[in-house]
């Protein structure tokens, strides 16, 4: 059954990442899709130039014209947050969306390998942590699952019981279900994953292949998504997300751009 999603997320101007990557799998899986973008940005940030606009008071504005034309929705995905005032904003809206009965799903993007991205500040975790007290499902990497937790990060990963009291430890901060994604656990590439509704802990290796493309955590995030409300178990729906991504960077490891991303919109097929 098809459900109205809200997608908050930010929209680049060239490159298949985060509302590029996400809309057409989403909109293939047959759902209606409303966006909600956090911030404008020129071109995907591995070129290393860009420019970003932000948007909160549009943001802000929309979610005020929203309510007062009576839109709802089943879904509220959140991804990249600019600012503590806007993570504010959208940790709000989640909580009210959430008392509602919308699920939510959140991808509390701040920094990877071991590193928070440039401008992400303590006030920014602290709205983040408001926001996944809220969250259905969340999905950090490694790096973001350490500053959540205020945990020591290992570039060397962790073993399986480290992992799963990293899983419960965010389970404890309110999320429900949790996942963390590329963690290596006792040396294999993985996602690790808590699932609230069976208690049943959960790890998922996988084979890493070389190549870097922006945006494959947003086709991953959108091809779970897409599955749990076809009402696929969070395991399963992880192993197809991971899959799907494998599939999505075989095909292209020889693309001479990478920095451009993957062209979703032609794969849309084996998703």
């Amino acid at each position: 059954m098809s459900k109205h999603i809200l997608l908050v997320h930010d929209l680049a101007g060239y490159g298949k990442v985060s509302l590029s990557a996400m809309m057409p799998v989403l909109s293939h899986m047959g759902h209606h899709l409303y966006t909600l973008p956090t911030a404008l940005v020129s071109n995907t940030l591995d070129y290393g130039k860009f420019y970003i606009q932000e948007t909160t008071e549009y943001m802000r504005q929309s979610l005020k014209v929203w309510a007062e034309l009576g839109f709802s929705f089943d879904v509220v995905s959140t991804g990249m947050i600019l600012s503590a005032e806007q993570a504010a904003l959208v940790s709000d809206f989640c909580e009210q969306s959430a008392k509602k009965g919308a699920l939510v799903f959140v991808d509390p993007i701040m920094g990877d390998e071991g590193k928070l991205y440039n401008g992400v500040t303590p006030s920014t975790i602290q709205s983040m942590e408001e926001m996944i007290a809220c969250a259905d499902l969340i999905y950090p990497n490694y790096t973001e699952a350490c500053y959540l937790t205020g945990t020591q990060y290992d570039p060397e990963g962790v073993d399986r019981e480290t992992a799963f009291q990293l899983l419960d430890n965010l389970h404890a901060h309110g999320a429900k279900s949790v996942l963390i994604t590329s963690i290596t656990v006792d040396g294999q590439h993985s996602v690790a994953g808590f699932n609230h509704m069976t208690g049943e802990h959960f790890l998922l290796g996988y084979t890493e292949i070389p190549v870097r493309f922006p945006g494959t955590g947003d086709i991953f995030s959108a091809v779970l998504i897409g599955h749990l409300l076809d009402g696929m178990e969070l395991k399963p729906s992880v192993r197809k997300a991971m899959d799907a991504v494998y599939t999505l960077i075989d095909r292209n490891k020889d693309n001479k751009d990478k920095n451009a991303g993957i062209p979703v919109e032609s794969y849309l097929y084996i998703l």
